[in-house]
């Protein structure tokens, strides 16, 4: 099981191989750096280890922006990088200070000094430090007065992979592109929340839901509507269909996520789910009474089981 470590609690261990960036949602492009970073450390019977940030460092270096919505909170980051096989996620507070150092001050101080390297991948397009001054030289510069390797993963290799966060946050978020989001990650883009009373109207007309809210305000909503979806409820899977809205047809004015999970009777309150957005449904639409709600509600089960039949869940590994 991969662990998540701050800067300051990490002990300094030399045979580590790791890469830097933020990494939010941890997509297929992210993927070919953590591969190179396990087969390396591998070779080298060393911990790997993947450097991230906190904030993300827009929101810092442009502090008048409305702030960047992530794809992956730091917990749902460190759960997707351990189940690729990583030992370490190590988290850095980046503020202002932070973002002022130059790329051989982070690689001397914060890299060598703190944290411990004996390999650095890098991408073949990577720039950090202040200004974004730091190349793949400055690293393979540093390596050579240190002593450890740098290896750079080539554009060649990163191939067709090359889907940035922005792609993927424009799809769930303008399109409700579920499904397009899931070929940018290779799996289903999930949000983790707390379980949380709701009016209950649901379960008057025979689909009762959980109401979910995030952890965080800066998580990445898809764009509102029906969405068949996998849940993960205290390590098991079910199956469902989820509503982002605001519930026009009960002139709802409040924006609430609320997923009905199928052949399900447990008391939830309180408990924390995942939920993984497999396709769109369709969009949210107000009905001229309850009964035509409910019968849309029985066709959109049908389509939701039909979707969840073709799929199966994200399914993350036992953790101690």
């Amino acid at each position: 099981m991969g662990d998540l470590a701050f800067l300051n609690d990490v002990n300094r261990f030399e045979n580590t191989v790791l890469s830097v960036g933020t990494f939010d949602g941890v997509h297929a492009g992210h993927k070919v750096l953590v591969n190179r970073v396990l087969k390396k450390a591998e070779e080298r019977n060393a911990r790997s280890t993947i450097v991230t940030f906190d904030p993300h460092p827009r929101d810092i270096i442009n502090p008048g922006s409305s702030g960047i919505k992530l794809l992956s909170t730091l917990e749902e980051r460190s759960e997707l990088l351990s189940d690729l096989g990583v030992d370490l996620m190590i988290v850095i507070p980046f503020d202002r200070d932070f973002s002022l150092l130059t790329s051989e001050e982070f690689v001397e101080d914060v890299i060598w000094q703190k944290i411990g390297v004996k390999e650095f991948v890098i991408g073949y397009d990577h720039h950090f430090g202040k200004d974004r001054e730091g190349t793949i030289d400055t690293v393979k510069k540093l390596g050579s007065k240190f002593g450890f390797d740098t290896h750079v993963v080539s554009k060649q290799e990163v191939g067709h992979k090359t889907v940035s966060s922005t792609a993927i946050r424009n799809a769930l978020q303008k399109d409700g592109d579920v499904a397009l989001a899931s070929t940018f990650l290779e799996r289903h883009y999930l949000l983790n929340g707390t379980v949380i009373h709701g009016d209950k109207r649901g379960e008057k007309i025979g689909y009762p839901t959980a109401n979910l809210q995030t952890k965080t305000p800066n998580k990445v909503i898809p764009k509102r509507g029906v969405y068949a979806v996998w849940t993960r409820v205290e390590g098991e899977y079910f199956g469902g269909m989820m509503n982002i809205g605001q519930r026009p047809t009960f002139d709802g004015e409040k924006e609430t996520m609320e997923v009905h999970l199928f052949s399900f009777s447990k008391d939830i309150y309180g408990k924390d789910i995942q939920v993984q957005f497999v396709d769109r449904i369709r969009d949210e639409k107000s009905f001229d009474g309850i009964e035509s709600l409910k019968k849309q509600l029985d066709k959109d089960e049908l389509t939701a089981k039909e979707i969840l039949d073709k799929s199966s869940p994200n399914i993350a590994k036992q953790r101690n």
